[in-house]
């Protein structure tokens, strides 16, 4: 038996890693600490995480076509055209489909969405399975887990392009607007769940307009350029120009995605 390591173990080894590098952070603000970090990034580098051979043939062998940040962006907005059209073509949802995805996936967009039930993002954007991955949360912020999950779709499967999307009448961001207003309390983690949509919250207090719309598009503007500064495997790619980071409001009366902050 050779004494190489072989690559889906290593990748294991490191993802293990990587995970406990992330618990240590668990306590701490969602970008987390240098050394946590650095951490992390250097057990992924160590074991070649960067993009899995698998997903590398599965490009390569034509499995889905290799898009620019600016392409992927392109075909959102298509698709969100066609759904306000309701003109969306059949998707591939079938068990062909299926049976295509089953070995290794091959996403061309990151969708970080509010889990409001009215916000489904392959709907909004006419994509099928297999086309997006998703993370998503009331309000549409990023964890210590929430960011570990972007960068796994950017540097393993090397997706270009990170959508941040809020929407009209988030009801993350309305408790959030409600405890810097009123000083409402909320029972469970609820509470947990909000704070980090305060300081959009605060902010847009001084704004004119909708102190509600005006924090829903603060609170996705803070979490894209929070994201663009979170470290290697993503500011490296930006700096490529092989990765795009925008934010974008989900109209619920119009259905209409619109791509704000680039």
């Amino acid at each position: 038996m050779s004494n190489e390591t072989h690559p889906s173990l290593a990748r294991r080894r490191a993802l293990r890693a990587m995970c406990a590098c992330t618990s240590a952070a668990a306590a701490a603000p969602w970008l987390g600490s240098a050394a946590v970090r650095g951490a992390a990034v250097g057990a992924l580098g160590a074991s070649g995480l960067a993009l899995s051979s698998q997903a590398h043939a599965a490009r390569a062998a034509g499995a889905s076509p290799s898009l620019t940040p600016q392409q992927a962006l392109a075909k959102l907005v298509e698709g969100n055209d066609l759904f306000l059209a309701d003109k969306l073509p059949p998707l591939p949802r079938n068990r062909k489909r299926r049976l295509e995805i089953a070995k290794t996936q091959t996403p061309f967009a990151v969708l970080v969405s509010c889990s409001d039930s009215r916000v489904p993002p392959e709907a909004l954007f006419g994509q099928g399975l297999g086309d997006l991955f998703i993370v998503r949360v009331a309000g549409n912020t990023v964890s210590q887990e929430g960011l570990g999950s972007i960068e796994y779709a950017i540097a393993e499967l090397g997706v270009p392009l990170v959508v941040v999307m809020g929407h009209e009448r988030c009801g993350a961001v309305a408790a959030a607007v409600s405890v810097v207003k009123d000083g409402t309390g909320f029972p469970g983690a609820i509470g947990n769940m909000v704070q980090p949509i305060l300081p959009a919250a605060i902010s847009a207090r001084s704004d004119k307009g909708d102190w509600l719309d005006n924090a829903v598009r603060r609170n996705v503007v803070n979490v894209v350029e929070k994201l663009k500064i979170s470290g290697k495997l993503i500011e490296d790619p930006i700096a490529a120009g092989k990765l795009m980071i925008v934010g974008a409001r989900y109209d619920l009366d119009d259905g209409k995605v619109d791509f704000f902050h680039r």
